[in-house]
């Protein structure tokens, strides 16, 4: 499995990136482990955006599992009824939430094979929880980095777990960190889904993607015509010599 940038490409692709967000955070909002986990695994098919506002309400009051195992599924259905998919999503999280207190001491696990047997936790969500919460530099390949790796030609992959063992490859460790939110941010705000923004991509010169956007031609603007208009001025008549009576 190589990959598909020369090692000085890959520098100076992840150099770029961290020009423009040195210290990435998540844009979920959490107040501990707990509720970070709770956060990614309610934001499967929502945005984060529709996620933090479910839980802006939810998270003062609930913040452990014991609190959420009392709040149980129906009380918590009325606060994430706006997210997609929020019946099975609060199924999982009250389950999850007995498993941790049951199996675990009610703590978050900081091991992927504990997270992954957690109900609702896949890959992708463990390897969030890992990274944001624990610092370990692992890269979570949601759509938007699946779609920067495939369009930019740095890991291609047919499978999410085909582009995150490209970029475990490839990735040197001085960027591995933060390499999961670089790329993340990239695909949310500039490698978009529908018309990437190609003209003001800091690594568009090492992108691969043949059928790259242009800056829209500039309006041609009508000839500009003079907003007053000439006005003829006339010389007095000459009078004429009275006619002699």
């Amino acid at each position: 499995m190589t990959c598909s940038f020369s090692k000085k490409e890959i520098e100076a692709f992840f150099s770029r990136l961290q020009k423009l967000e040195p210290e990435p955070k998540s844009e979920l909002s959490y107040r501990n482990p707990y509720t970070l986990l709770v956060a990614v695994v309610l934001s499967a098919q929502a945005t984060d955006k529709g996620v933090n506002k479910a839980t802006a309400a939810l998270f003062p009051a609930v913040d452990t599992p014991e609190k959420m195992v009392a709040l149980g599924e129906a009380g918590l259905t009325q606060y994430i009824k706006t997210i997609g998919l929020y019946r099975g999503k609060a199924k999982n999280v009250i389950a999850l939430s007995r498993a941790l207190i049951e199996s675990h001491g009610s703590a978050v696990p900081k091991d992927r094979a504990a997270l992954e047997a957690l109900p609702g936790v896949g890959r992708k969500t463990a390897n969030v929880v890992l990274n944001v919460a624990f610092g370990e530099p692992t890269i979570a390949v949601d759509t938007h980095i699946f779609r920067v790796g495939n369009r930019t030609g740095l890991a291609p992959g047919k499978t999410p777990l085909e582009v995150e063992q490209k970029l475990e490859q490839c990735v040197p460790a001085k960027f591995k960190l933060h390499a999961h939110h670089w790329l993340i941010l990239h695909g949310r705000y500039t490698c978009v889904a529908r018309k990437p923004h190609c003209p003001t991509c800091v690594v568009r010169d090492l992108c691969r993607f043949a059928d790259k956007t242009e800056e829209p031609p500039a309006a041609k603007l009508p000839a500009r015509k003079s907003a007053a208009k000439k006005i003829a001025v006339r010389k007095p008549a000459a009078k004429r010599p009275r006619a002699a009576r």
